[in-house]
Order: structure tokens, then sequence, then C-alpha cells
């Protein structure tokens, strides 16, 4: 009898828990009431947590997972069966012309979401977000205040910050500039550079970024308090021209041009942002614009946000390599923070005349909107009848140019 009952379990996914699932299913937990409760950005939150959960019980048919030689787990992964049909060398090739191999498949064998995140792996949902996002984001607020510009790159200080302590800790440059991109809290963008430079360190590097992306309405505030004074958030700044639609579309255009001129391999990140907020301002193409801001966007908002939770197993989350970058990546983000808003308060040193909010100056990193909304409620706490959204909107859409930017030097440098 007892043997059966053993037999029986054995056969279910009880025997499967292992005490890593078990302290993950209290991350997801305080994941969810984050989302639900909290309302911290629920959208990127609840498929991530719900990710997390499936990924620490003992399922099947939904993702593999193998451990590499340096000991990293990797996910979505998937084994291709078939027959060699012709070997390198075996006939004459062409003059120039690389030998091929042809193979004829026999079996596929994957779960679910080995197939979905290869979305991630082949670096196609990340400049697709980034359609969306383009699409979505409103850029007059930067073209109306250029000077905004600045403080977007000032938020980039972080990256670089991160990336010098993360090679002390010895991590290699393309690790170091991988886990420092975190600090632009743009999850695009991470793993657009990690799949690029240091592809063993995906899960974790997508778990932080996305986790901080999430987390900017408790992780900022802090910040923003202790480095301004009650004075310097009820600053009140000056309304915004009114840009006109010919000024929006040449800006798009010429970004695009000159970004992609400086930094060839932030192309495809850029180019997709500018082809969004083309979209929304050239006013003849609407079907095209709403797929963008809707369907496109919210479809691989829950493929990416689940792709990501699935990475988080308890095996892999709670290894010291993964927590050292998780350390990391909320350093690195407090200093893009600290440096947007100090940046500010010396241009107001610089410029007394036409004062800028240091509050805004956090939102420089890339965000959007979130950051430019905890600047906005953080100016509020401090004067109910001031409104800074707008002009917090410049840069944090300068931010995500600046780590889009910063992301394609990463890359030609390091790769």
């Amino acid at each position: 009898m007892l043997q059966g009952l053993t037999d029986f379990l054995n056969l279910t996914g009880f025997a499967g828990i292992t005490w890593q699932m078990s302290v993950m299913w209290a991350v997801v937990v305080v994941l969810l009431y984050l989302a639900i409760v909290k309302g911290f950005e629920p959208l990127l939150l609840v498929p991530i947590a719900f990710g997390a959960l499936v990924a620490n019980l003992p399922t099947r048919g939904v993702i593999t997972s193998e451990m590499l030689p340096n000991g990293v787990y990797q996910t979505s992964t998937f084994k291709v069966e078939g027959e060699v049909l012709h070997h390198p060398g075996t006939e004459a090739t062409q003059p120039g012309q690389p030998e091929r191999i042809a193979v004829k498949v026999d079996r596929i064998e994957g779960g679910l979401y080995d197939f979905i995140g290869q979305g991630v792996k082949l670096e196609l949902f990340p400049p697709i977000i980034f359609l969306g996002v383009g699409a979505l984001t409103d850029f007059g607020p930067l073209i109306a205040a250029p000077r905004t510009f600045l403080l977007g790159a000032a938020a980039q200080l972080g990256l670089f910050v991160t990336f010098f302590g993360a090679l002390l800790m010895g991590f290699t440059s393309k690790e170091a500039a991988s886990i420092g991109i975190i600090g632009g809290a743009d999850g695009p963008t991470s793993i657009f550079v990690c799949n690029k430079l240091a592809p063993h360190l995906l899960g974790a590097v997508a778990v932080a970024a996305y986790s901080y992306m999430s987390l900017v309405p408790l992780i900022q505030p802090p910040i923003m308090r202790l480095l301004t004074s009650i004075e310097e958030r009820k600053i009140r700044m000056n309304s915004l021209r009114k840009v006109s639609r010919l000024e929006k579309l040449i800006f798009a255009v010429v970004v695009m041009v000159v970004c992609i001129l400086i930094v060839p391999d932030a192309a495809a990140l850029i180019a997709m942002l500018m082809l969004g907020n083309f979209l929304r301002e050239c006013g003849v193409v609407e079907r095209l614009l709403k797929t963008a801001q809707n369907e496109i966007i919210n479809i691989l908002t829950i493929f990416l946000g689940t792709s990501v939770g699935l990475t988080m197993s308890g095996q892999s989350f709670l290894a010291w390599g993964t927590i050292k970058i998780i350390i990391l990546g909320v350093v690195a983000f407090g200093f893009s923070t600290a440096a947007g808003v100090l940046f500010a308060k010396l241009m107001n040193k610089l410029s007394p005349k036409n004062p800028i909010n240091p509050l805004i100056g956090s939102a420089g990193v890339s965000a959007v909107p979130m950051a430019a909304r905890v600047s906005h409620l953080e100016g509020q706490r401090a004067d109910p009848s001031n409104y800074l959204l707008m002009h917090a909107m410049g840069p944090n859409v300068a931010g995500v140019i600046g780590t889009a930017v910063a992301a394609g030097y990463f890359i030609s440098t390091l790769k």
C-alpha cells in the first residue's frame, strides 16, 4: 500500500517540489501584492509574477532548461532531430561561398515557451516593443524644451558607474556592460544588449531590469527626497510651447538618422521607436497606429513578461551570481536617478532665471511613462497645484533615446 502511494506521488508533480521553489512562491506573492494591491505597474508585474510561479512548479511541456558549463541555467531551449544530408567538404562549392549543411528535420522537441522565448533570444521582442513605445509617446515636451535632453544624458551615468563596478567585482567587460544597462530602467534594451554580449546572463539581467522598471514608484522617491529640499520640489516651471506636427515628424526622422549614423548597432531599437512615433504624428495611418498602440504591444507584453518570469526558477534565481546582478542593478538604477536630479540642480545654478524643478531629472531614466509620473506625484506632494507631468516627459523621452544610444555604444565596442 505504502509503495503504491509512493509510486503514485512519483508520477505527480509533488515529488519535484524543492525548497527553492517554496522560497520563490513567497517572492511571487510579494510581486503580485505590489502589482494588484499597491498598483505598481501591474501590466509588467502580473505577467512576470505569473511566469515566475509557473517556473517554480514541476511542469511538463512549458519550458526546458539546461545547465551550461559555467553553472548558469539557460532556459527556452529546444531540440531539433533529423538527418544530415551533406557534410561540408564532400562536394565542391563556389569560390568565396560558405559550405552548407542540409538537414532533414524529423522532429522538433520543446515546450510552449521554448518556442515563444525565441522572440527574446532572436531579438524580435525588444525592437517591436519599441515600436509600441514610440506609438504611445508624445515627443512634444522634449522638442519644446531641448535642454531636457541633457537630463536624459546625465541619467546614463548610472550605466557607466555600474559598468566599472561590475568589472571590479570580477565580471568580464561584456558581462559588466549587460549589467550596467539595467540602470536605464529599460527592459527591452537590457535584453537586447545582454543577448548580444552575455547571453548566459539573460535571465538574471531581464528579471532585474523589468523588476526595477516596475518598482520605479518604490525605488526613486526616497532618492529624490534625499537630494532635494522642499523649496526645490515646489519650483514651478514655465509652460511649454505648442509643438507643430511638422516639427514632430522632422524630429523623428532626424533623430533616427543621426543616432544610427553615430551608433549603427542601436539601429533596430532607434528605427522602430521612431517608426512608431512617426505613425503617431503623421495622422494618416490610424489603423496602423492603433495596432501598434494596442494589439502589438499588449500581446508582446504578455509574452515578454511571462518569458522573463519563467527565467526565475529557484535554482537559478537564488544563485549568488544572480543575486550579485540584482544588487548591481539597483545600484545602477539609483545612480541614474541621482545623476538626473543633481544635474538638474546644476543647471539651475548655471541658469537661475529659468529654473528646472530637480524632480524631473529623475525621469531621465527610460521607464516611460512611469518615471515621469513619479516625478509629477512627488511634485504634487510638495505642492498639490504643481503639474510636472509634461515637463518630466521631456527627460523621460530623452532617456529612452540615451539608453538606446548607450546600448549601441556598448555593443559596437565590446562585441
